[in-house]
């Protein structure tokens, strides 16, 4: 193994708060938010609102600092200036939830540049937090007007338990995704993705008054891809080439034996546009307006000069991404700590030495929807 990052440049890359904050490595969310902004803003006109003056909105999904609340802004202001006809100028008053899947220090940090963000805007909506995962009832009946979720539903509520059957065809030995796992092992990931897909459905369909709007931007592949990833996307190199090799190095140190590396999966499904579709038809109560399959050129590619000048950069730069990703607190709890450290040093060397990715352009592929609650 080539050692050649200097301990300095190692320790650089471990900031909590600063260098692995969400805010500053979610290039690829930033840029599905800015591309799906103008289908969010016409799902809301098409809204059929009746006069109001309490509306109230929840965002499911969190991620640290501006991007946890550029949607919301969004959905505020065009439903300020629509309301604003139908009350004949009188102001709105808008309640904002916020949920994420697991409670989490993420969830908390969340909240961070709230204050400064209702004070700078004259307190233009009321927030709320609740600490329960989005994959069960948060509201009462009847209680939403629009629901947002912005990169979250690929995250699944749990590991399939066919897939932590040692020695069955479902045993997903010598990687810890499954990008080019045994067809067993996609299929549970798959029936797993529906199953939750579709349970967040009915729970919103609960909560979202008739008429009122769901909005979903998750992480997708293209139809027709049967692996999870195509090659040009960096998702495959994120969670595939370097996290397997980064859990390869501590096994071939001796830190952890194979079976415990085999026993850990990363819970992520890609869906197709035909998945979705499937799980909103088969929860009901939902009208698709309109569904697209949006391709996000990585913010990275416009350093790839920068990275080959200066490797070290680019292993610390995709270190720090694959943490903000939800994967750091899922490691930790499984390895502790200080093998969590180590961990992220072997997965920045093995980026500092890979150079497939940093002379072509990546992509993300990303599903943004808009539905409407109807009666049936």
């Amino acid at each position: 193994m080539d050692n050649s990052m200097s301990l300095e440049s190692l320790l650089s890359m471990q900031g909590g708060d600063g260098d692995v904050s969400f805010d500053k490595n979610s290039f690829g969310a930033a840029a599905a938010i800015a591309s799906s902004e103008q289908m969010l803003t016409s799902a809301i006109h098409s809204m059929e609102l009746t006069q109001g003056v309490h509306i109230e909105i929840a965002n499911l999904g969190l991620g640290d600092g501006g991007h946890t609340f550029s949607m919301v802004d969004t959905v505020v202001e065009v439903l300020r200036r629509k309301l604003a006809v139908i009350n004949g100028g009188t102001e709105p008053e808008l309640e904002v939830f916020f949920s994420d899947l697991r409670l989490s220090n993420r969830f908390f940090s969340s909240f961070r540049p709230l204050e400064d963000r209702v004070n700078d805007w004259g307190k233009k909506y009321y927030t709320y937090g609740t600490s329960l995962p989005f994959y069960m009832r948060l509201f009462p009946k009847g209680e939403l007007h629009v629901v947002v979720t912005t990169s979250a539903l690929q995250w699944l509520s749990l590991i399939p338990r066919k897939v932590m059957e040692k020695g069955s065809k479902t045993w997903n030995k010598g990687r810890v995704w499954i990008q080019g796992a045994e067809r067993e092992v996609v299929e549970a990931y798959a029936e797993q993705s529906h199953k939750d897909l579709v349970e967040f459905l009915k729970c919103r369909k609960e909560e979202i008054v008739v008429g009122g709007m769901l909005f979903m931007l998750m992480a997708g592949r293209p139809s027709g891809l049967e692996s999870q990833v195509s090659d040009d996307s960096r998702l495959k190199l994120i969670f595939t080439t370097l996290m397997d090799q980064a859990w390869q190095d501590l096994v071939d140190e001796g830190s952890i034996e194979e079976d415990r590396r085999d026993a850990f999966n990363i819970p992520l499904y890609l869906r197709n546009t035909e998945e979705v579709t499937a799980a909103i038809e088969s929860c009901g109560g939902f009208k698709i307006e309109k569904m697209e399959l949006l391709k996000i050129a990585d913010p990275m590619n416009a350093r790839q000069q920068e990275f080959i000048k200066d490797p070290d950069s680019y292993g610390r730069a995709m270190a720090n991404l694959v943490q903000v990703a939800q994967i750091k607190p899922k490691v930790e709890a499984y390895l502790g700590p200080d093998l969590t450290s180590t961990f992220y040093e072997r997965y920045a060397i093995g980026a500092a030495n890979n150079k497939e990715f940093l002379t072509k352009n990546s992509f993300y592929s990303m599903i943004a929807v808009s539905a409407i609650r109807v009666w049936y």
